[in-house]
């Protein structure tokens, strides 16, 4: 950002830079990032590939091309890969040179697809492994749709689930991993003359991978030895199953034109999600995650080694307890290997942080639970440095509630003493936000446990005055508020506009334990629903800065669906006003959802098996109660809870003449992701609780605003 902020208003969190995580070379003195910039004066979208000098904190501008994407080192040079989209539906292998940024990149390939999720593996000084992911025919070849034939009805026919997922009816392409070589000759590197090959083509039965919706470059690895990657049972419904098996293709030079068959890593009682594979630097051993319930998609990620892939069935659990629970009782994500393979980084949330751990990568050696190596906001990514002066250091990319992206360089022998590299908006102060607004506390829940949640005061923040609350009620419902940057949920947004916001992470949470998150099955309007009248009851008695009186509350996804349901039960008459977005109005009407494994394990069986539970938290039973103002939200292409879970009761609160708005966007799915509809979703919800908590604008946040109004 050139400018500094007064105030962090919906303009300046939308279009403030967007970074990517950062990719060092080996020697940490570059990093590698995208970065992207919406301007609301333009309308339009600026989109940067970009080349961080650690030393100085510098960056240069390596394209500036929209099309182009996923930036990659080649090697240990400073030479950079990355895609780029083309004409008639192509994707054209760019290569520049990050040690002349001003030199005209090169097109050294062309792809008759849409291709993405660049990975690469050095195999010697002339030969490069090369992987990406693209839609894959019937027949095996790439999809290009823009050239694809297209058919004459818009008829759509199943005979198996899904139908849909996500935003989209599913079709009869299917994400595939294709790889080949890049050779140096004469100086210049070109792709081997075979072209891209389906890596899943040698296998009987069709996978696919990455996994569908949001699967990428952490659901597959490459070593001079093969690929590892994840993929859905074929012979289970992916409907009501979460399973997804982790397979192991053996590669010679990554030129077969005939790919070997994928093999199978069995994990005995552990059935449900495979992630995260990674290679260890000798390329022989391989670590992943994966989950023991094969229809709970939010179960604990058991770590896994497999230590020689040339025994697919010597596979070791860490922590492994007699019970089948484990004994780390987070949730590993990310892995990152130490240049000698004796130490494995890993991320996993605890207690509202996204943190970064370290222990031995040997399941034998790991006599103790994993050693936190950080404190604070969210770790995103984290690369392990081999060589120069940062030589056994971890590149980190993080953020914070008032940060939107840091890079940093960490000491795994020294973790307090971060080196800070770059970060957008220097520790908040471009956004006027500042660490001192951020607040936590905890207290006893509905049971013998403590919640946590966090607060954020506005940035001009008086001790001595009086602000209204928001409460911000987290979806999942698996999930929680992190110390981290959202820009679809903010928390300083609303803080800016003068309240106090708490972000409650009652039962159902993750981050604080497999009892609290798992306490929430067929408890939805239970134990979480009693935690955050706890929450406000302990706010009410123990910030004398919070005027409760005019509180408002807002939740989207699961966090839409307790809205719902506290607009139905007594803690709906202490908010002035209401906001849910693309929540559930009624339980019974889960299976016009998607992903049915999802309502079959939180309400504990099928309807026509276990109706009662269904029954016993629908909100819809309960909008006799409903009489608190109330803004609904509902998008159309949001196939997970379709749009008549918005219509239906905004339609009860217009019949009961309550106060109320009905807001939707069709062209936006769960989430609201374009910054113009982005901008109007902030406006509305603003107005809205602004309206009714009672607080004077400066300025209308109308102003500039195309939008639909009836």
């Amino acid at each position: 950002m050139t400018v500094r902020a007064h105030k962090f208003t919906p303009e300046v969190l939308l279009s403030a830079p967007r970074r990517s995580a950062a990719s060092p070379n080996s020697t940490g003195t570059l990093a590698l990032y995208t970065e992207s910039v919406y301007s609301f004066q333009s309308h339009s979208k600026t989109s940067e590939i970009c080349v961080l000098d650690t030393s100085n904190g510098q960056s240069i501008c390596l394209s500036s091309d929209l099309n182009a994407s996923e930036p990659t080192w080649l090697g240990d040079k400073d030479l950079v890969l990355w895609l780029k989209g083309g004409d008639k539906g192509v994707t054209n292998l760019i290569l520049g040179d990050a040690s002349s940024p001003h030199s005209k990149p090169e097109t050294i390939a062309t792809f008759n697809g849409g291709v993405s999720n660049i990975k690469v593996k050095s195999l010697d000084d002339t030969t490069i492994a090369f992987v990406v992911s693209g839609l894959c025919t019937p027949d095996g070849q790439l999809y290009n749709s823009e050239t694809a034939e297209k058919p004459r009805s818009t008829a759509k026919v199943y005979s198996k689930l899904f139908v849909r997922q996500w935003d989209a009816y599913v079709t009869e392409n299917k994400n595939t991993l294709w790889y080949s070589t890049l050779n140096k000759s004469s100086g210049k590197w070109t792709l081997n003359s075979t072209g891209l090959i389906n890596a899943l083509g040698g296998h009987p039965v069709k996978l696919e991978s990455p996994v569908p919706p949001f699967g990428g470059t952490g659901d597959f690895d490459i070593s001079a030895f093969g690929i590892a990657f994840v993929a859905k049972d074929p012979k289970l419904d992916p409907a009501n199953y979460t399973k997804t098996d982790l397979y192991y293709i053996p590669t010679r030079t990554f030129a077969e034109t005939k790919p070997s068959s994928a093999q199978i890593i069995k994990t005995g009682n552990l059935r449900g999600y495979s992630q995260s594979p990674t290679f260890a630097p000798n390329g022989k051993s391989l670590a992943f995650t994966r989950m023991k319930s094969d229809q709970y998609e939010s179960d604990k990620p058991r770590l896994l080694l497999v230590p020689d892939v040339e025994d697919l069935s010597n596979v070791q659990e860490f922590f492994m307890t007699d019970d089948g629970e484990g004994g780390w009782d987070l949730r590993p994500e990310c892995i990152v290997w130490s240049a000698d393979g004796e130490t494995l980084y890993v991320t996993a949330e605890e207690n509202g942080r996204g943190k970064l751990f370290s222990l031995p990568s040997s399941p034998r050696h790991a006599s103790k639970l994993p050693t936190a190596l950080t404190s604070r906001g969210t770790v995103s990514d984290a690369k392990y440095l081999a060589d120069g002066r940062f030589k056994g250091n971890l590149f980190i990319s993080s953020s914070s509630l008032v940060d939107n992206s840091t890079y940093t360089i960490l000491d795994p022998a020294r973790p307090a003493e971060v080196t800070s590299i770059s970060s957008t908006s220097k520790g908040g102060r471009m956004f006027g936000l500042h660490q001192d607004q951020v607040d936590e506390f905890w207290y006893t829940g509905a049971g013998d446990y403590k919640v946590h949640a966090w607060v954020v005061k506005p940035s001009d923040f008086d001790k001595a005055k009086k602000y209204p609350l928001a409460y911000l009620i987290h979806g999942g419902p698996q999930g929680a508020w992190n110390e981290g940057w959202s820009t679809r949920w903010n928390p300083a947004i609303f803080a800016e506009q003068g309240y106090i916001v708490v972000t409650p992470n009652p039962t159902g949470s993750t981050g604080y334990g497999m009892a609290l998150q798992n306490g929430i099955q067929n408890q939805w309007g239970g134990r979480p629903y009693e935690d955050l009248v706890k929450g406000f009851e302990y706010v009410e008695s123990n910030l004398p800065y919070v005027d409760t009186s005019r509180a408002v509350a807002l939740g989207a996804s699961y966090g839409g669906f307790m809205v719902n349901w506290i607009q139905g039960h007594p803690l709906g008459r202490k908010f002035k006003a209401l906001v849910t977005h693309d929540g559930v109005f009624s339980t019974l009407n889960q299976y016009s959802s998607e992903e049915l494994f999802f309502p079959h394990h939180d309400f504990g069986g099928t309807l026509w098996d276990n109706r009662e539970n269904y029954e016993k938290w629908d909100p819809a039973a309960h909008v006799k109660n409903w009489a608190t103002p109330h803004l609904i939200i509902h998008n159309e292409l949001d196939y997970r809870l379709p749009i008549s879970e918005g219509l239906a009761p905004f339609n009860v609160l217009q019949t009961k003449g309550i106060p109320s708005k009905f807001l939707t966007f069709p062209d936006e799915n769960h989430w609201v992701l374009k910054p113009e509809n982005s901008l109007v979703w902030h406006r509305e919800v603003i107005d809205w609780i602004n309206h009714y908590s009672g607080i004077t604008e400066q300025g209308s946040l109308q102003q500039g605003v195309s939008n639909l109004k009836i």
